[in-house]
């Protein structure tokens, strides 16, 4: 099979634009060097192996996340920038203690044998010598209401509601499922559970355990909670079947500390004709503990700095201001982005666009935005411009989560889209490591970013 060059694509997307565009061909252009300069100059995929090899995972709070707040700084202030600093941001601190611990007990059909769990972000941890009870399994938090309080309290509440499988976009099945993580150990504790077992937010069957945040209501007692594999979710769902009075004996050795100073860390290429108006590029620097956090968020993170890296090196001046900006605690707190919208709303900065890139680094698909119509359809006719790249999807489904606050100081928030397929397979587990990204992928998710980035740039929103 014969392959088109890049450099036909380019110029077939010079042909596909409408009649009068032909001036655009310097737009083409330019973006073809910029994925030149990624694929045989970036620099992201070195940072990266740093950032995950050398400090490792980066939970809020931790010695871990200070390392790499500096390591951020220095990697921008090497960039020559117009300015780096950091903005002050308090975050909470959890520690997660010993390894978490669980048992299948009191079975009649089976022997005690234990599944792998791992606390979620932010439990509660059980009594010092572990918490048994008897499960209670259900596929949803309406499901647990209609059940009531009789037949729930004193037990182990087991969500055991698997991904949609048919969603094309692995994003929707997560959506479809992580209620149960977020809000089921509260639906559980009002109604006099004792504690909570989640199947993991996961694509894959495995016997790696997903960690992530559970946001505890202030009208609910706090019960310790765990996500188990996939694996021990299926298992214990079969055994439940036909013994309904088995018990789980679980141990979570979880603590909560003082909050702790942080910083996001911010670096910015002043604009030459519109400085006032500012577009964001961004990642969070944080991650969870219990992996490298490599694709989530390292590769956000350095692909937000390639951006600025490669503006600077093809001597590129942007009209506008671009800011990279590294935010701290978006896996259990968001305050990160929270305290950048507040402190941009109270300088009454002008943010025009606002880019987050979360979602991992592999191949790159599209763009997902919260934007008006107007400037949804001015980023859509651009498409002849990005498809020669894979960029083929460009919806309305919102905005990265960092990035959403500064929705309400007149921003259109974006996020980049990669293939969803193998993301929710590492999410939030050990698996999140450096050997899983894929430097070429890695580095055209950068390029992709800084292609936007440029539009954006030349002919505003």
């Amino acid at each position: 099979m014969k392959f088109p060059s890049l450099q036909h694509l380019a110029l077939a997307a010079v042909l596909a634009l409408p009649l009068g565009a032909s001036a655009q061909n310097q737009d083409s252009l330019h973006i073809k060097k910029i994925y030149d300069e990624a694929l045989t100059n970036g620099k992201s995929y070195e940072q990266l192996r740093y950032l995950t090899s050398r400090i490792g995972g980066r939970l809020s709070g931790s010695p871990q996340a200070a390392a790499a707040v500096e390591w951020a700084r220095q990697e921008m202030e090497k960039l020559g920038l117009d300015r780096v600093y950091l903005q002050e941001v308090m975050v909470p601190h959890w520690q997660r203690g010993e390894k978490e611990e669980a048992y299948i007990v009191n079975s009649k059909i089976s022997p005690t044998q234990q599944v792998k769990v791992i606390a979620l972000g932010g439990s509660v941890p059980t009594p010092a010598q572990g918490l048994t009870a008897e499960v209670l399994e259900v596929k949803s938090i309406e499901e647990l209401q209609k059940l009531g309080k009789r037949k729930v309290q004193g037990k182990i509440v087991f969500f055991s509601r698997p991904f949609d499988q048919t969603h094309i976009h692995t994003g929707l099945a997560y959506r479809g499922a992580v209620d149960q993580r977020s809000q089921g150990p509260s639906a559980a504790a009002r109604l006099g559970a004792v504690g909570v077992v989640v199947r993991s937010m996961s694509s894959a069957l495995d016997d790696e355990p997903h960690t992530g945040g559970l946001r505890y209501a202030e009208d609910a007692p706090k019960i310790p909670a765990v996500a188990i594999s996939t694996i021990g979710a299926e298992l214990l769902g079969k055994l439940l079947k036909d013994d309904q009075d088995l018990k789980l004996h679980l141990k979570v050795n979880s603590k909560w500390l003082p909050d702790v100073l942080s910083y996001n860390v911010i670096g910015e290429i002043k604009g030459s004709e519109k400085p006032e108006e500012i577009i964001v590029v961004g990642g969070h620097l944080d991650s969870w503990d219990n992996g490298q956090g490599a694709h989530d968020d390292g590769t956000g993170c350095v692909q937000s700095m390639e951006v600025l890296r490669m503006m600077r090196a093809m001597n590129y001046k942007p009209k506008r201001t671009i800011r990279a900006v590294m935010y701290m605690n978006e896996e259990n707190g968001l305050r990160g982005g929270t305290t950048y919208a507040q402190e941009a709303k109270a300088k009454n900065e002008k943010h025009i666009a606002a880019l987050e890139s979360d979602g991992g680094g592999f191949t790159p698909r599209g763009f997902s935005m919260d934007a008006t119509p107007a400037v949804y359809q001015k980023i859509v006719s651009w498409k002849p411009l990005l498809a020669p790249y894979g960029l083929h999807e460009i919806t309305q489904d919102g905005g990265g989560a960092d990035v959403t606050p500064l929705k309400a100081n007149g921003a259109a928030v974006m996020e980049f889209v990669p293939d969803s397929q193998r993301y929710f397979e590492i999410h939030h587990t050990a698996a999140d490591t450096f050997d899983k990204v894929n430097q070429r992928e890695l580095e055209l998710g950068g390029a992709s970013m800084a292609a936007l980035i440029y539009l954006m740039d030349k002919y505003g929103l």
